[in-house]
């Protein structure tokens, strides 16, 4: 058993240090997508007195969200070439043939199943009311679907690499011959999860449905199931339940009213108690995550806290200021899961705390230090001081146990797993007195 474990264990920190070079440019990107939105840059924002900031915040925001709306993509290309040994630009190319492939087949098995969450997500209609497939939409798979190809291609490429077939195929041996498996290998993938798939994307709606009907409790468990759903991209279908679909309100603003639907519609058309399903995030995202950050940054060797800190501080800042946590998580979450786990819980009693408490703030993007900016004179936001007084000492909490975890563990947060070495650096050279 225990060899099992630690061949599995193993794999994992692999792919946690792959991950690390799709994240590293996330920071940036992050920053650049928010500042280009309508309410910052936009029409919206200072673009609404100022009109030549408009062109500014579309480049911006494009800029940003080309690297998100393809992050399933990035992870796919960054974990072939992370995860398989001595690779080469083959790797990458055979990463991004396979998920095309994988991404195509998937959606047209979810747009044949004619309804359902995944149906929805791939499905668009024409002018005329035919449905018609998106074929331009993100893969309900998410993440999860990019790692699975990735290393479906780095494990092609490491055993077909040196492929020799016969003289008249020998134009397609070698390299060639890895994008060429890793097309057939994502297409049987392909077909496999969009068969599965389907189901287990309309239980996690469902799911979403009985969270949004119930408050501390619900909004607890909303809380845990969004963090354990981010390694996989499902997180989304809560989302969209309960920010968008329910409850319904009827509220006014100014003098004018209009019905709603969903936590974040009340609560920017001035539903007063609404906010319920998105408060606790603040201050998960703007201090739990930054005290986790700096705890795995003082926990790596001194050597290599400069390298790590950039990242991981850099990672820690955006997760404060935007409330975009992906880059942060996904440092942590496969090599060291029991972190992700108290992540998970944590936010979870955030989640509940911030509702049974009756404190109210919601975002238009996400938890971080701009949306509370620009939120926080609103009608219905109440209870913004003990949000950041809860905020400060969460950042506290997460240092502490992140800490106490990794030390106690020995976990192999960013900086502290092994160098990958030749063993023969490690030998040393003979003595010279015992030559003849």
């Amino acid at each position: 058993m225990l060899p099992t474990w630690s061949s599995v264990f193993a794999v994992l920190q692999r792919i946690g240090r792959s991950l690390m070079l799709p994240i590293a440019v996330l920071p940036a990107a992050g920053l650049l997508f928010r500042f280009g939105q309508d309410d910052l840059l936009g029409q919206d924002g200072l673009g609404g007195t100022l009109p030549w900031l408009l062109p500014v915040a579309k480049v911006m925001a494009a800029a940003g969200g080309a690297l998100f709306d393809n992050l399933p993509l990035l992870f796919a290309v960054g974990v072939a070439i992370g995860f398989a040994r001595k690779s080469d630009g083959s790797t990458a190319l055979a990463a991004l043939v396979g998920y095309l492939v994988f991404d195509l087949v998937t959606k047209t098995l979810f747009f044949a199943a004619g309804e359902g969450a995944v149906y929805a997500k791939v499905a668009l209609t024409l002018e005329n009311g035919t449905p018609a497939l998106n074929t331009g939409a993100q893969n309900p798979t998410g993440v999860l679907g990019g790692i699975l190809v990735g290393i479906t291609a780095a494990l092609l490429w490491q055993r077909f690499h040196r492929l020799k077939p016969p003289a008249w195929l020998a134009f397609f041996g070698g390299r060639r011959s890895v994008p060429i498996l890793t097309a057939v290998a994502a297409l049987a993938l392909g077909v496999v999860f969009g068969l599965v798939w389907h189901p287990i994307a309309d239980w996690l709606v469902e799911v979403g449905d009985w969270l949004s009907a119930h408050g501390t409790l619900g909004t607890g468990i909303y809380g845990v199931a969004n963090r354990l759903l981010i390694p996989v991209g499902l997180h989304h279908f809560l989302n969209t339940i309960v920010w968008f679909t329910l409850p319904e309100c009827r509220a006014g603003v100014h003098g004018a009213t209009r019905d709603a639907s969903g936590d974040l519609n009340c609560y920017f058309a001035g539903e007063q108690g609404a906010g319920i399903f998105m408060t606790g995030f603040f201050p998960v995202m703007m201090f739990g995550l930054l005290g986790a950050a700096i705890a795995m940054w003082r926990a790596a060797p001194p050597s290599r806290r400069r390298p790590v800190g950039g990242i991981l501080l850099s990672a820690g800042l955006t997760s404060f200021i935007t409330g975009i946590t992906e880059p942060l998580e996904f440092a942590f979450i496969f090599v060291a899961p029991a972190l992700f786990a108290v992540h998970a819980l944590l936010t979870g009693l955030s989640m509940a705390l911030m509702a049974e408490l009756g404190a109210r703030l919601g975002f238009t993007f996400s938890g971080g230090a701009i949306d509370l900016l620009l939120n926080a004179g609103k009608s219905n936001t109440h209870g913004l001081g003990l949000i950041l007084a809860f905020g400060l000492a969460y950042l506290l909490l997460y240092y502490a146990v992140f800490t106490l975890l990794i030390r106690a563990l020995d976990l192999p947060t960013p900086g502290r797993e092994p160098l990958e070495k030749d063993t023969r650096q490690n030998q040393q050279p003979p003595d010279q007195n015992t030559l003849g």
